[in-house]
């Protein structure tokens, strides 16, 4: 039998299983739902009874979330210092929720009503810390996970972890659920530039980019054309800098909102009663109306609609607050690929080049799953994505899930945390049940 055998295994070959009446030194050990801490060596070793959650993003607050309403506790492992450290830490202090609220809100817990339509970053902190305090999330900051892999002999994933506190803190846990929350966002993306060196202003990512304020008066290339680059090139004109944008390929530019409602919100509506190609020429046209011929501007479209192009390459377009119309004015130039960095510039693949003080790098975040989950089932080994396509890459094998890794934002992180939540608790429910058959049938045997 399967209870038989895993409790078999446990006794024979972990460390950490334990009796639930004595320990072989005659001490009586909590037989609570509580994590057993054994010291072994020099590593801290915890077996955690519920699922171990890491990431402490919107997607693994999330999963905690669904959990604890569950009745379910899991532990949550953060390799910063605080929640949301992509949010708090590395985003611009300009930045908006893209889409309305209620398209953004975790499980269980709406917005605030008094939050305006499109929250700015401070504010969904703060909805995310309030979210932490309702739902009595604790992560264990500054632990960084080194290696995840499953420990076939016992039925348990085997995770290590190294906790950055005073001193250098190596820990291992073990658990029965496994939930990868670190998100398509965990690590920056820096290409490689002919000439990077030779530069002589600063290059940095947008992960560092704070505020226009400065590069007041310089000459700034941003590389990206995303939402990150325009709304960048859109807040160094707001400060007086003097942005060039890089478009290396075709983008979808879109109004942020059409005919009075949110874009996204009518291409969802619309998605009811219409097939995604229609949907996308309805679009088209009326972004054609609202915005004029991008292309005229150096902006060409894709020949794939903007719905269409997001399902089959996860390549969102832009949701214009702005920006377009500062480029139709000269304030931001349009530049195509960049050949080299010079000393005080950039020369371009059509063979142009100019003058610049600084670059920002655009180009978005990738995940860093292949550098610590030993498992080639679920994730991609290439771009430590689900292999499976969205809805069914948030499910693995032995426990293992994936959250925040749908290329759908939060509501599709949310769609997976409650998928995680039901699936787990119904395992949490039948490994219960068998504790429950086993410590009856012992107790009679003992009798």
């Amino acid at each position: 039998m399967d209870w038989w055998r895993e409790a078999e295994c446990k006794r024979v070959h972990d460390p950490f299983f334990y009796d639930h009446r004595k320990d072989s030194s005659g001490n009586s050990w909590d037989v609570s739902m509580k994590p057993l801490v054994i010291a072994a060596k020099a590593e801290k070793c915890v077996w955690i009874p519920g699922p171990i959650v890491i990431g402490g993003g919107p997607s693994g607050l999330a999963v905690a979330a669904c959990l604890k309403a569950k009745g379910i506790p899991s532990v949550v492992l953060e390799r910063s210092n605080c929640i949301a450290s992509l949010w708090q830490l590395k985003t611009y202090d300009r930045l908006h929720l893209h889409l309305p609220k209620h398209f953004c809100e975790l499980p269980l817990m709406p917005f605030p009503s008094s939050f305006p339509t499109y929250p700015t970053k401070q504010q969904f902190v703060a909805y995310l810390e309030a979210y932490a305090r309702e739902f009595d999330i604790r992560p264990r900051f500054n632990e960084t996970v080194t290696s995840a892999e499953y420990d076939r002999a016992l039925g348990f994933w085997r995770v290590k972890a190294v906790a950055m506190g005073g001193k250098e803190d190596k820990r291992e846990y073990l658990c029965r659920w496994l939930v990868v929350a670190t998100g398509e966002n965990a690590e920056a993306v820096w290409p490689d530039f002919d000439g990077a060196e030779d530069f002589k202003g600063p290059i940095l990512h947008t992960s560092l980019y704070k505020s226009g304020d400065a590069f007041r008066d310089k000459r700034v290339l941003v590389v990206g054309c995303g939402n990150s680059g325009m709304e960048v090139c859109l807040d160094l004109c707001n400060n007086t800098a003097h942005p060039s944008i890089v478009v290396r390929d075709s983008v979808h530019i879109l109004p942020r909102e059409m005919l009075g409602r949110s874009t996204f919100g009518l291409s969802m509506w619309l998605l009811k009663w219409l097939p995604v190609r229609m949907v996308d020429r309805l679009l088209l046209i009326l972004a054609r109306l609202m915005l004029g011929d991008t292309a005229r501007f150096g902006l060409p479209r894709p020949q794939v609609g903007p719905l269409e192009l997001k399902s089959l390459s996860g390549k969102t377009p832009v949701l214009d607050v702005g920006t377009l119309a500062r480029i139709k004015s000269g304030d931001i130039k349009v530049r195509p690929g960049v050949k080299k960095l010079l000393e005080h510039g950039a020369e371009f693949v059509d063979g142009g080049a100019d003058r610049f003080d600084a670059v920002i790098l655009a180009t978005g975040y990738k995940s860093n799953v292949p550098l610590w989950l030993k498992e080639k089932e679920l994730f991609s080994e290439n771009d430590g994505l689900p292999r499976r396509p969205f809805p069914d890459g948030w499910k693995g094998e032995r426990g293992l899930y994936a959250v925040g890794f749908t290329k759908r934002g939060l509501l599709g992180a949310s769609l997976d945390a409650t998928r995680i939540a039901q699936d787990i608790e119904q395992c949490w429910k039948a490994e219960l049940k068998k504790i429950l058959i086993f410590t009856s049938m012992n107790t009679i045997s003992m009798t």
